[in-house]
C-alpha cells in the first residue's frame, strides 16, 4: 500500500484521464487505466494494477449507465441475458490471471490492448432495430457471446466494452447506440466480478481505488465540453486516440519483455 501523498495525486490525475477519455470517445479510455496505475502511479505488483483498475472501471461504468438508463436507451432484457452470462466468465477469466506471472500477464494485456485499438479504428455504423425485444432465440445468441467476452473481460482486467457493444449489435440487431448504453451493464457486472475476485487475495489498492474513482468524477465533468467541441472532428480524434492506445501497448509489451 502507498504511505505517501504522491501516488494519490498520481491516481487522481489518471483517474480524470481516463474519464475524460471515456466521456470524449465512449470507450477504450479504460484500457488506459492499468498502464497507468503501473507507470504513473507506481504500482509494482501488475495483478494490483489490474484489480484496482477493474474496480474503479466498474464504478465509472455504473455511472455512465445511470446515464443512459435515464435517457431510455437501455435494452434491459437483452443486457442483462449477456451480462449474466459474462459474469460467469468474468470470474473463471480472472481466477486464471491471478495465477499468471506478472510479466507475462502484461504481455497478454498488451496484445489485448492493441486490440481494443484496432477496434476503434473501424468505422462505426449505426444501422439497426431500435424496437428489438428478447426473444428465447435471442437470449440462446447472446448467452454464449456474453460468456466468453466476460472470459476475456476478466482475465485481461478491462471493461470489455469494446467487444461487448459489437457482440450485443451482431446478436440482436440493434443500434450502436441501444448497445453503447446497454454494454455498461455488461462492464460494471464484469468489472465488480473481477475486481471482487481480486480483493478475496488482496489485489485491490482501496485508497488509490478512491483516488480514481475521484478522478474519474473529474474527468468526465472535464471531458463534457469537450466531446461537444470535437464532435465536428470526432473520427480524426478517435484515430489519433487509437494510436495513443497502439503506442502504449508496444511500450507495455517492452517493459514486460525486459
Amino acid at each position: 500500500m502507498v504511505s505517501t501523498l504522491q501516488p494519490f495525486i498520481a491516481a487522481v490525475a489518471s483517474g480524470a484521464v481516463v474519464g475524460l477519455l471515456l466521456t470524449v470517445f465512449g470507450g477504450g479510455g479504460s484500457v488506459l487505466a492499468t498502464p497507468l496505475l503501473l507507470y504513473v502511479v507506481g504500482v509494482r505488483d501488475p495483478h494490483v494494477a489490474i484489480g484496482t483498475a477493474a474496480a474503479a472501471g466498474s464504478v465509472n461504468a455504473a455511472g455512465g449507465l445511470l446515464v443512459q438508463a435515464r435517457a431510455g436507451r437501455v435494452k434491459w432484457p437483452c443486457a442483462l441475458v449477456f451480462g449474466g452470462a459474462g459474469l460467469a466468465g468474468s470470474l473463471i477469466g480472472s481466477s486464471l490471471a491471478k495465477t499468471m506471472d506478472g510479466g507475462r500477464l502484461l504481455l497478454l494485456f498488451a496484445l489485448a490492448m492493441a486490440a481494443v485499438a484496432l477496434s476503434m479504428l473501424r468505422a462505426r455504423r449505426d444501422e439497426g432495430d431500435p424496437q428489438v425485444r428478447q426473444t428465447p432465440g435471442l437470449a440462446w445468441k447472446l448467452a454464449p457471446v456474453g460468456l466468453v467476452t466476460g472470459l476475456a473481460a476478466g482475465f485481461f482486467g478491462i471493461g470489455g466494452g469494446f467487444l461487448i457493444a459489437p457482440g450485443l449489435m451482431a446478436a440482436t440487431g440493434m443500434t450502436l447506440a441501444n448497445a453503447a448504453a446497454s454494454s455498461l451493464v455488461s462492464v460494471s457486472l464484469f468489472g465488480a466480478a473481477t475486481a471482487g475476485n481480486y480483493a478475496i487475495s488482496g489485489l485491490v489498492d482501496w485508497p488509490l481505488f478512491a483516488a480514481l474513482t475521484v478522478g474519474g468524477a473529474i474527468g468526465t465533468v472535464i471531458g463534457l465540453p469537450v466531446a461537444r467541441r470535437l464532435a465536428a472532428r470526432a473520427a480524426l480524434a478517435r484515430r489519433l486516440f487509437a494510436g495513443l492506445i497502439l503506442l502504449t501497448a508496444a511500450y507495455v509489451a517492452w517493459r514486460s519483455i525486459s
